[in-house]
């Protein structure tokens, strides 16, 4: 990875370009309906952003990560949603995603998060200790693009929901 890419926090000046690289990232996706930047618009909006990162070289923003929380039907509590993460088409395949995701993971943990769940290709996020977490679920989603992380080894079993921002497309 670039050692000159820095990770931090989103600030106000970053709202524009985090958009930027969101329509850029998902553009040529075909998983993707381009509604991923309308998603963190709405998760900003509702104060649901608890955790975005920026990844940014030579003080351009290159990669953003989301984290928001999500509910479980068995009550279990300070459990988050990953996503969207997006790098610009130049930056990919060079590590930035995974930066991304590990750096906040690391500061999920650090705020007493007890997991992580995502909608994601099986192959990259297994790196990262996601799996299938049999009993839970995301209604509408295939099990194996749902996974899970548990911080604390008690996995939750129930029904995820993700906030509703992630419903965002735009034409509200």
């Amino acid at each position: 990875m670039n050692p000159n890419i820095v990770i931090r926090k989103e600030t106000d000046a970053d709202v524009s370009a985090i958009t930027e690289v969101t329509v850029a990232a998902f553009k040529t996706l075909a998983v993707s309906n381009q509604t991923e930047h309308f998603i963190i618009a709405a998760l900003r909006a509702a104060g649901a952003l608890t955790l975005s990162l920026v990844a940014e070289v030579e003080g351009r923003v290159i990669g953003h990560i989301a984290f928001s929380p999500v509910t479980i039907s068995d009550g279990t509590r300070n459990w988050y949603g990953l996503g969207p993460v997006s790098v610009l088409p130049a930056y990919q395949r060079q590590g930035v995603g995974k930066a991304l995701i590990r750096e906040g993971l690391a500061r999920l943990k650090a705020m007493n998060a007890q997991g992580c769940c995502l909608v994601g290709h099986p192959d990259y996020y297994r790196k990262f200790g996601f799996i299938n977490m049999p009993g839970l679920v995301l209604e509408g989603v295939p099990p194996e693009v749902f996974f899970a992380l548990s911080f604390d080894g008690h996995p939750p079993q129930g029904a995820v929901a993700f906030h509703a921002g992630f419903k965002a497309d735009g034409q509200d």
